[in-house]
């Protein structure tokens, strides 16, 4: 029976094994980079297909193709705020990766999750955009699914940000620590939590709800002044 001290175990099952060479991390890190590219690219195209063109049945006529156009209109509506949504997105995870000379398991599994609440937006914008009609923009389900879908998106984005930027976990360089990543996750959270107060006004003014995200460009705004002289220009 062969047996092995402490200290033998150590070295042939090491309790922190890294995940790849030094030499490979980078090929690994850019692997991961281009994933994630793909996953955005292959959501934001999803969300044009699910809008069919408009198909007369009974009499092909101006009038009749006008029609089928303008009802799709809600739809189109839907598609252009999760395109910018998704972009917008995007853009904060490019910057974010920008920063990235490590990796762990776990800042795979946190990615991974995230990618899933951006897969799941081109069916929660097809279910809200369905809905937009005048007949039927009283109905409260699909505005929390699409909502919901939108907070997923930001409480994921919110702690990729918090891992990334955490000094402890040697993950990044050259982010401006402190007010920096307060900024980053403030805004990680400013966009969902507008459109939740879509919400409880859409009880009372359906209508009038639908508008709210264009409170977006503003509250940024705000936010951006208010962290202006605080940050240091970021280079990556």
């Amino acid at each position: 029976m062969i047996e092995f001290n402490l200290e033998e175990k150590h070295q042939i099952f090491p309790m922190h094994e890294p995940l790849h060479t030094e030499s490979k991390k980078e090929f690994q890190l850019e692997r991961l980079v281009l994933f994630s590219d793909a996953v955005f690219a292959i959501a934001i195209t999803l969300l044009i297909i699910e809008i069919k063109v408009p198909d007369p049945k009974n009499e092909v006529t101006e009038i009749a193709v006008v029609q089928g156009v303008v009802k799709l209109i809600p739809k189109f509506i839907g598609f252009i705020l999760s395109f910018f949504l998704i972009g917008l997105y995007w853009t904060v995870h490019h910057r974010m990766f920008g920063f990235l000379v490590n990796y762990t398991r776990k800042l795979i599994t946190l990615n991974m999750i995230f990618l899933l609440s951006i897969v799941l937006m081109p069916f929660s914008t097809a279910f809200y955009s369905d809905y937009l009609m005048p007949d039927r923009i009283r109905l409260i389900t699909p505005l929390v699914f699409y909502v919901g879908n939108i907070l997923f998106i930001g409480i994921m984005n919110f702690k990729l940000w918090g891992y990334i930027g955490n000094p402890k976990n040697n993950l990044a360089e050259g982010i401006p620590h402190g007010p920096f990543i307060k900024q980053a996750k403030i805004r990680s959270l400013a966009v969902p939590l507008i459109f939740c107060l879509m919400i409880p006004v859409a009880f009372f003014a359906p209508v009038q709800a639908r508008y709210i995200p264009v409170l977006i460009p503003i509250v940024m705004k705000i936010i951006q002044r208010r962290f202006k002289n605080k940050i240091q220009p970021a280079h990556f």
